[in-house]
């Protein structure tokens, strides 16, 4: 499997990924540009901002389908 397809499954399991963690599982050294491709797809993913000691990183995750209806 791909990155991308890695990565979009992992997300659609309901998990949410850090790079550290896109590494140890999928050998991706280029998170932020795998999900932006996955963006450019048109996959509603979410950043998170995560501090800790004195560091600060993204989590991804897939946001909530949100339904829209026209009248």
């Amino acid at each position: 499997m791909s990155q991308c397809k890695d990565i979009k499954a992992h997300l659609t399991a309901g998990h949410s990924l850090t790079a550290l963690e896109a590494l140890q599982r999928f050998g991706c050294f280029r998170l932020a540009a795998r999900i932006n491709d996955l963006r450019a797809e048109g996959m509603k993913i979410g950043t998170r901002m995560i501090e800790e000691n004195g560091k600060v990183y993204a989590q991804y995750y897939l946001t909530p389908f949100t339904l829209e209806f026209s009248p």
